[in-house]
């Protein structure tokens, strides 16, 4: 690790070292003159991309952010790297690339940052991997440094109802039971995505936006502003001058990004009921600082957070909704109005938390989104930490939209995902069945498929809270439904999810927080000594790389824990 000092003047190398003629030759031909070689370089790291609405307008944030570092004394320059579309990678293999392309984008913000020794970056993301793959870049790096996220879309309109991404999902499956017609079908498809920004529940992008708001790594406010409001811009202009202001200050992510910052993003996840991919977010970014945070420290925190946030997939409403009740500050402003965050914690503005909220206004009056601390939608958050003999390391429910909190049912069991597909669709799941769909983990999959498409499926089917879900795979944070993932040990290396046979019965209990299958320890004991790992999917290339490189789910799937 490069000391602070060394840190500071790394563009100095590029400017002032022995190859300083050919280097400052090859700056020159992208616009650099002598003045520049004076500054600081900033690197913008955008994350802009056609292949998704999410990502499609952050080149002109990139263009924004580059112009406030300039104005504000620093030499920037934009480069890019990739994002996938998760919405429209769902439901087939392209869903296998997706958690990796978290690994992706982080390693090529450093590959680029540090091969050019720049001194500061602002990362501008949008779709769900690329905020955590921006900020365990930023935590790896730790040179001063600021996020931004390219913002919410705003919701579709359809017959005078709001409707989104998870709409179209939802409407395959009641098409699939013959409730809709092709042209009702078609009149969602049209209408779910009206433009710019990324999916607007609070689904992976905006939780983890809003986890990051809360960590300190990015602007106040910052997370709920709509992608197409004129404000964005004002906001990426402001990171770039900011960002040249941490440098002369000496504030670094690793200041900022600490144990307790991680708390404050995990009370604003629970409160707001967010996705379940926050667990592997929010512990492979800590990893990436050198913070330990773990499955427990999400379970302490939910038992001192109540869920308040009315907000799909589970509940009403949309993000453009809770900014224009106040945004993600006013809802931070609750909390530590009632001690549960850490105030003292610093931010990118350079002051702490409780400094930024002072002056923050609070929630609206009569606005619907965000329920009262002492009227919450539940007393505890509901994203419920589980273990048992089926997942002694661990798996993750999400409860917030559920009336029961227990289920009991003999398994099902699958192999993939398009075999459980097949079944649901041939009307081969019944009520009181617990659907296991297995060898789609970190290493299985690879790449941990998310599973919205399945879950859409089962609304679709009218089996909402009349099945249960389990998988070695993930969600999407537009699930919702009596769901668990993240079961680790997954199957591929030998977890007791691979065990698991057809009419096993199966319980999972919330309040317990247990999850377990009705087999005796000898008979458990018996299939350890049958089981065989199955062959890898991929031999070679990127998922092959990734399987043989990626850790458990419950220690969030990094790619370097064998580096430490």
């Amino acid at each position: 690790m490069e000391s602070k000092k060394d840190l500071r003047i790394r563009s100095k190398v590029i400017s002032e070292g022995v190859n300083r003629v050919p280097n400052r030759s090859m700056l020159r031909a992208v616009g650099f003159t002598d003045e520049d070689f004076k500054k600081p370089m900033i690197g913008v790291a955008s994350t802009w991309s056609e292949v998704t609405p999410c990502n499609v307008h952050i080149d002109r944030l990139a263009r924004e952010a580059k112009n406030g570092a300039k104005n504000n004394g620093g030499s920037p320059l934009i480069f890019n790297t990739i994002t996938v579309s998760d919405g429209i990678a769902m439901g087939h293999e392209g869903m296998f690339y997706s958690l990796p392309s978290r690994e992706i984008i982080a390693d090529s913000i450093e590959t680029v940052t540090n091969a050019e020794r720049l001194d500061g970056v602002v990362a501008i993301g949008g779709c769900d991997k690329t905020t955590p793959g921006c900020l365990i870049a930023l935590g790896r790096m730790n040179i001063p440094s600021v996020y931004i996220y390219g913002g919410t879309i705003q919701p579709g309109k359809l017959n005078g109802k709001d409707i989104d991404i998870v709409s179209s999902f939802e409407a395959v499956g009641q098409y699939q039971a013959g409730n809709i017609n092709d042209e009702e079908l078609h009149q969602v498809e049209c209408h779910a995505c009206p433009g710019a920004g990324a999916c607007g529940g609070m689904y992976t992008a905006n939780t983890m936006a809003s986890a990051v708001e809360a960590l300190g790594m990015s602007i106040p406010g910052s997370s709920s502003t709509p992608a197409v409001n004129d404000y964005k811009e004002q906001e990426c202009r402001q990171a770039g001058e900011m960002v040249v202001e941490l440098l002369e200050k000496g504030i670094y992510p690793r200041d900022i990004m600490t144990k307790k910052a991680f708390e404050n993003a995990i009370t604003v996840v629970m409160a707001l009921g967010g996705s379940t991919n926050a667990f592997l977010h929010l512990t492979a970014m800590a990893h990436s600082a050198g913070v330990d945070v773990t499955l427990e420290d999400f379970e302490v925190i939910r038992q001192r957070v109540p869920y308040i946030a009315d907000m799909k997939p589970s509940g009403k409403y949309v993000m453009q909704d809770l900014y224009e009740a106040g945004g993600v500050p006013a809802v931070m402003k609750l909390l530590l109005e009632h001690d549960l965050l850490h105030g003292d914690c610093l931010t990118v503005t350079g002051k702490t938390v409780a400094e930024n909220l002072a002056d923050a206004p609070s929630l609206k009056e009569g606005q619907k989104v965000i329920h009262p601390i002492d009227d919450p939608i539940k007393p505890i958050g509901s994203l419920v930490l589980l273990k048992g003999n089926l997942a002694p390391e661990g798996a993750v429910a999400k409860m917030s939209g559920q009336k029961i909190s227990s289920f009991e049912g003999p398994a099902r069991v699958y192999d993939s995902e398009a075999e459980a597909a097949e079944a649901i669709e041939a009307n081969e799941i019944k009520e009181g069945d617990v659907l296991v769909i297995r060898n789609v983990g970190p290493k299985g999959g690879p790449g941990m498929p998310e599973m919205l498409s399945i879950t859409a499926m089962i609304v679709g089917k009218g089996l909402n809270g009349k099945v249960a879900l389990l998988t070695d795979g993930r969600f999407s944070g537009g699930s919702h439904g009596f769901v668990i993932g993240h079961i680790a040990p997954e199957a591929f290396v030998g977890g007791p999810i691979g065990l698991l046979q057809n009419g096993d019965m199966v319980k999972i209990d919330s309040n317990t927080q247990q999850i377990n299958f009705d087999v005796s320890e000898e008979e458990i004991e018996n299939r350890k000594q049958k089981w065989q790992q199955p062959e890898p999917k991929f031999k070679s290339g990127i998922l092959a790389k990734y399987a043989r490189l990626v850790s458990s789910s419950a220690k969030g799937a990094v790619t370097d824990l064998e580096l430490d």
